[in-house]
């Protein structure tokens, strides 16, 4: 106490000409590459895998139209074989409702365009056209959503991620089941079907910036019986080819999601209305896991910003601290407002 009656005069008297004796000394300026924290934290991104399986992949509207309407919109997509058709049509701009109403009037000539050929009885041209039209023509890049879609280049078996470009050729070549379709070809390469080398194209997806990938997974499972015909014997071969690359890429999702359409036909579009009810099925029972993991990580993302925001404050301390001018020392050790307001 009397070191501070000693000094508080002799401090005030230095700082004449400065500031009023008792008022706070100007307060220094923070450094120009001082650290910026955010108020609050940015959203999730929820990215959305879709999985092939021929006319199974009507159970993803399902999916998607469960996981809409409880808040959960996905702003990326990736999508392989059927999978890239309703990823296409949902990341161009349509809502879940619009892609049922779509797919309930979705006439299969407009899709398959029969050709007796070496490489396959499906053309696919139509497959690309269809597409193309229903997106209005906009290629990858500059879709409303984040938008890729996985095939297999067939001269080495790499897996292709198509990000930029047409949309209706990715993802026809996406599609294109050896055998059934013609391979496509892009470039100075042929294209495949996706799902050889990625059933479920998580890793796509988790590379387009999602922070939870929801996975749905409608493949084909060897079931101990044999297919009843062609299709479904080249669409089983497939699945039991990428099963086991595919159950280590399946495991990087967060959620995942498996639709009961196993009993559905590849070719059975018939069945479109049930596929799409099975979507919701699956999501809906899966709701409670899908809001404990988008909360668990809203509170990580919430503690690592509190967590930043304090080290940001701290060193901007440690910085006002280092440039006090020495009369600003004096001034705190003589109980005068301090410059350096601590953290």
């Amino acid at each position: 106490m009397r070191l501070n009656a000693f000094l508080r005069p002799l401090v005030c008297l230095s700082l004449v000409g400065l500031t009023a004796c008792g008022s706070n000394p100007p307060s220094s300026t923070a450094p120009a590459d001082a650290p910026v924290t955010a108020t609050s934290a940015p959203p999730i991104k929820i990215g959305l895998a879709l999985g092939g399986g021929a006319a199974k992949g009507f159970a993803h509207i399902g999916v998607i139209k469960m996981l809409e309407a409880n808040g959960f919109t996905p702003t990326v997509v990736a999508g392989t074989s059927a999978g890239s058709v309703v990823g296409a049509l949902y990341a161009s701009g349509m809502n879940a409702f619009e892609l049922q109403e779509t797919a309930v009037a979705l006439d299969e000539a407009k899709i398959r365009d029969l050709q007796l050929s070496s490489g396959g009885l499906v053309l696919g041209q139509k497959l690309e056209d269809y597409v193309n039209e229903q997106v209005r023509r906009k290629p990858l890049e500059q879709m409303s959503k984040p938008f890729v879609a996985v095939a297999t280049r067939l001269e080495d078996g790499e897996r292709t991620v198509f990000a930029r470009g047409n949309v209706g050729q990715a993802v026809r070549a996406s599609s294109s089941v050896p055998g059934v379709f013609q391979p496509v070809t892009i470039g100075k390469y042929h294209y495949v079907d996706g799902g050889i080398v990625s059933p479920v194209p998580v890793d796509a997806v988790r590379n387009l910036g999602a922070d939870i990938v929801i996975a749905v997974d409608i493949s084909n499972k060897a079931r101990g019986k044999a297919p009843e015909n062609m299709l479904g014997a080249l669409n089983q071969s497939i699945a039991i080819m990428g099963q086991k690359l595919g159950q280590a890429e399946l495991a990087r999702a967060d959620i995942i999601i498996r639709p009961k359409v196993l009993d559905i036909g590849p070719a059975d579009f018939g069945q479109r209305s049930s596929a799409i009810v099975e979507g919701e099925k699956a999501t809906t029972a899966l709701m409670p896991q899908i809001r404990e993991r988008i909360a668990q990580l809203r509170t990580e993302r919430a503690k690592a910003m509190q967590l930043a925001q304090q080290k940001a404050t701290d060193a901007k301390h440690q910085e006002c601290l280092k440039q006090r001018s020495s009369l600003q020392k004096l001034a705190g050790m003589a109980g005068m407002s301090d410059a350096c307001e601590k953290p």
